[in-house]
C-alpha cells in the first residue's frame, strides 16, 4: 500500500474519531438541563387550599359539589385562604424597614385571618351561605361566606324577597321536638270565644274555634339552631322561626295577637303545594260569638256564627 493512501486512511479515522467525542460531549451536556428544570418546579412546596369548583352565586347555600380542593403555591398561600391543614404555612414576615411595631400588626392580622378561616374540613363549610359571587376555581374566603351560628347568617340565608318571623312554640305546639330546622309546617290558630252563658260557678263559658292560617311555611331555625346535628331526630325549643313573605308576616303577627299558634309538620312528600297565608285569619277572628237579646224583660242569649 502507497504511503499517501495509508496517511489519507489515518487522517479520515482521526476526524471520524473527533467528531464522535464531539457528538458526546453535546450529547452530555443538554441532557443535565431538563432535569435541572423539572426539578426545580418539583421541590417547590404546594399546599391545598378551599376553591369554588362552580360559579356560586350570592344566597346560594352550599353542598359537597361546590368545593373542591387545588393544590396552590405555599409561598402564594394567603392567611385568609383555607387549606387542609396538611402542609404547614409559613408565617409571612414584617416588610423591611417597617419597625418591630408593623411586625406585630402583621402577625395579628394573619392570626386573625387564621381563626376566621385557617386549616379545615370541607364539611366544616357545607351549608354555609355565599354572601358574594364566587367564581369557579376561586379560593373560599371568609369574607364571602357566613357559616351557621355566624352573625348575618339568617340574613344570608333567606331567599330573596322574604322576610323572617319568630313564634313562640312548645312541646305540644310544635310536634312534640320534632320539627327540625328546613323542615315545612302549617301555622294553626286557636282562638277562645265567650259564649256569654253562666257556669256553675257562674262564670262564663268558653268554646274555642281553630283554623289554618299558614300553609307550608319553611322552619329556618328552632330557637339558635339553623341547622340540626347529624343524629339529631328532634330539637327542642322556645321559638320558632319561620319564613315568610311580607304580607304574611303582618297576618302572622296578627294572628299571634289573636290566639295561640301551633305548627303542624308536614311530610317531605307534601311540600310542593302553594306556601304563604290561607285566607283563614277572618274566618278566626270572627269566630262564633254570642249576643244578649231581651225579650219582655227576659234576657236570652244568642249565638251567631
Amino acid at each position: 500500500m502507497k504511503p499517501a493512501r495509508i496517511a489519507v486512511i489515518c487522517i479520515a479515522a482521526v476526524s471520524a474519531l473527533g467528531l464522535a467525542l464531539v457528538v458526546r460531549a453535546m450529547g452530555n451536556g443538554a441532557e443535565p438541563a431538563a432535569p435541572a428544570a423539572a426539578a426545580s418546579v418539583e421541590t417547590r412546596p404546594m399546599a391545598k387550599i378551599l376553591v369554588a369548583a362552580k360559579d356560586l352565586k350570592p344566597g346560594q347555600r352550599l353542598a359537597e359539589a361546590d368545593l373542591t380542593w387545588k393544590d396552590w403555591p405555599v409561598d402564594e398561600v394567603n392567611p385568609a385562604f383555607i387549606t387542609d391543614g396538611s402542609t404547614p404555612i409559613p408565617a409571612k414576615p414584617a416588610p423591611e424597614g417597617a419597625g418591630e411595631k408593623a411586625g406585630v400588626a402583621v402577625e395579628r392580622v394573619a392570626e386573625a385571618a387564621g381563626q376566621l378561616t385557617g386549616p379545615g374540613a370541607k364539611s366544616d363549610y357545607i351549608g354555609s351561605v355565599v354572601r358574594e359571587p364566587i367564581l369557579a376555581g376561586e379560593p373560599i374566603v371568609g369574607r364571602k361566606i357566613v357559616r351557621a351560628g355566624d352573625s348575618g347568617y339568617m340574613a344570608a340565608y333567606l331567599e330573596p324577597g322574604m322576610r323572617a318571623m319568630a313564634i313562640g312554640v312548645t312541646v305540644e305546639s310544635a310536634a312534640g321536638g320534632f320539627i327540625l330546622p328546613g323542615d315545612r309546617v302549617d301555622v294553626v290558630l286557636t282562638v277562645a270565644t265567650d259564649t256569654g252563658g253562666g257556669t256553675v260557678e257562674g262564670g262564663a263559658q268558653s268554646k274555642f274555634s281553630s283554623a289554618t292560617v299558614m300553609q307550608n311555611v319553611k322552619v329556618l331555625a328552632i330557637d339558635q339552631s339553623t341547622r340540626a346535628g347529624d343524629d339529631a331526630q328532634a330539637v327542642v325549643g322556645a321559638t320558632a322561626t319561620l319564613e315568610v313573605r311580607p304580607q304574611d308576616a303582618v297576618l302572622l303577627a296578627q294572628a299571634k295577637s289573636a290566639g295561640e299558634l301551633s305548627l303542624s309538620l308536614r311530610s317531605y312528600a307534601d311540600t310542593a303545594g302553594p306556601s304563604g297565608a290561607t285566607g283563614a285569619p277572618k274566618a278566626a277572628a270572627g269566630a262564633p260569638h254570642s249576643v244578649r237579646v231581651y225579650r219582655g224583660g227576659e234576657p236570652e242569649v244568642v249565638t251567631t256564627p
